[in-house]
Formats: structure tokens, C-alpha cells, sequence
């Protein structure tokens, strides 16, 4: 397999501001909440974006866990993200993002403590949504296309 390998997704706006997603054979519904004006049907992108940071720090643990020699009764990441809708209404020069991330791990494990902090720190430096949000990314609009 090669190293490098492309994913794919596609984002289709239904009613509303409902947007029906894909990845492969897989569906997600995206939405937003009524006081946004939403119907409520989905988490809407920023929450779906701090879901994908704790799933995607969750499966790094699964994987590389016994490497370490952590055996994991239990894994859980809750995260948090401040995000100024002033940037996103265009009612201020704010940016439209999160300014500040965080989150936290709750392991549930026999392992030493010294054991543990050395796979987390490993853990923060492997996790691909992790490091898509904290670093640059060249993003850039391929084309449009009118139907």
C-alpha cells in the first residue's frame, strides 16, 4: 500500500441548512441547532470536528496501546472548543474558528502512571485530526462546477 492514500468525503446541503454526508458507504447528517437555524437533526461541523479530534485520538490509543505496554479497560476524551460566531455572522474581523481547543483523556488502567504519560505524549504526536488542527494545511478550492 502506498504511503500516501487520498480520502474522500462529500457533503450534499438537503433542506435547510441540513447537509447529508458521506465516505465511502457511510452517512452523516450535519445540522444545526434551531437557535442557529437549524432543524436539529445533526451535530453541526464545528461539534463534528471536535467528535472527529476524540474518535481520531481514541482509535491512536486502541492501535498503539500495547506497544506501550497500557492495557486499556477504558478510554474516554471530552473535548471543548471557544468559537466567536461574531466571525462567522461577519459581525467582527474575529476568525470564524475555534481559537482555543482542549480536551481531556479519562483511562481507566492498571498501568504505571510514568508508563501511561509516555504513551500519551506519543498518542498527541500521531493522531492525523490533531495534527491537521494545529498545523497549516494547504487547502484550496479544486474547481466549480455549474449544473
Amino acid at each position: 500500500m502506498a504511503a500516501v492514500q487520498t480520502f474522500k468525503a462529500t457533503a450534499h446541503l438537503q433542506d435547510g441548512v441540513k447537509v447529508k454526508t458521506t465516505a465511502r458507504n457511510f452517512e452523516l447528517i450535519i445540522d444545526e441547532p434551531k437557535s442557529l437555524g437549524g432543524t436539529d437533526t445533526g451535530m453541526n461541523p464545528v461539534e463534528a470536528l471536535l467528535a472527529a479530534l476524540g474518535a481520531c485520538q481514541s482509535i491512536v490509543a486502541r492501535v498503539y496501546a500495547p506497544k506501550f505496554g497500557v492495557k486499556l479497560e477504558d478510554f474516554r476524551v471530552e473535548v471543548e472548543g471557544d468559537l466567536d460566531l461574531d466571525g462567522f455572522f461577519n459581525k467582527s474581523s474575529v476568525r470564524p474558528g475555534y481559537s482555543d481547543i482542549r480536551y481531556t483523556f479519562f483511562i481507566k488502567t492498571d498501568s504505571p502512571r510514568e508508563k501511561v504519560e509516555e504513551f500519551v505524549q506519543f498518542l498527541e504526536s500521531k493522531c492525523p485530526v490533531g495534527d491537521t488542527i494545529a498545523n497549516p494545511v494547504n487547502v484550496k478550492l479544486e474547481s466549480i462546477i455549474l449544473d
